[in-house]
């Protein structure tokens, strides 16, 4: 039986506003390429996979400024390409510069805030572990949702995922069995192999239906389908 849930941030209970995908089309634009919002939002699915493998190998905050500079150049062309357009890696770091230049803020996804407080009211208890390097706890009561929350856990106290370190230190603070627990995330690598490694039940959130091949998970469209697979466990 589930007792806790633990959910990655960010693309599963936030997103950045303005969307990533808009940004990205006005800074195409600029640089005089066309290329559909809708194409680009295919493009942040799989250049997310990149993203995650390489930070894994050799995390970000480990390399130098040129070594990171020439990873985003590179995370910008895979983007650009799965979204149809080819281009040198010196024009994708001018758009990647152009990008991140924009103002963004974290918004949380509309069901976010109604689901965390069914699923708190129904005895679910819920804790976030993320891999971002933030002060989670600020930014939790910035967005109103940390009243949801037992504790936030990030990869920079204990490890990042997909390594078990994060998910078992989760499992150790609410004081559950792993078969008692689920993970729910939008990365196939960190989030679904990491709690699956450590025996938790992991739930992959797709929003836009980029992961289909991803098998030995649960899959769901939103946070509303934890609903659903909850009644379907607890039967």
């Amino acid at each position: 039986m589930i007792k806790a849930i633990f959910f990655d941030f960010y693309n599963t209970l936030v997103r950045f506003w303005p969307p990533l995908p808009e940004i990205q089309h006005a800074a195409c634009q600029n640089a005089g390429i066309r290329v559909p919002a809708v194409n680009l939002a295919r493009g942040y699915a799989i250049a997310d996979l990149y993203f995650n493998e390489e930070n894994h190998r050799r995390p970000l905050g480990d390399r130098t400024a040129a070594d990171r500079d020439e990873f985003f150049a590179r995370y910008e062309q895979i983007i650009l390409e799965e979204a149809g357009v080819a281009v040198s890696l010196r024009m994708a770091k001018e758009i990647w510069d152009m990008a991140i230049s924009v103002p963004k803020e974290f918004v949380e996804f509309e069901e976010t805030r109604s689901v965390l407080g069914e699923l708190q009211g129904r005895g679910y208890r819920l804790a976030i572990l993320t891999n971002l390097r933030r002060d989670m706890d600020e930014l939790t009561r910035q967005l109103g949702i940390h009243q949801y929350l037992e504790f936030t856990i990030t990869g920079r106290e204990v490890g990042e995922k997909p390594a078990t370190a994060i998910f078992e230190a989760g499992l150790e603070r609410m004081a559950v069995l792993p078969g008692q627990a689920m993970h729910v995330g939008d990365q196939p690598r960190s989030d679904v192999e990491g709690a699956r490694d450590a025996g938790l039940r992991p739930v992959l959130i797709d929003r836009g239906g980029y992961h289909a091949g991803v098998a030995d998970c649960d899959h769901i469209d939103n946070l509303e389908g934890l609903y659903p697979l909850l009644e379907r466990l607890a039967d």
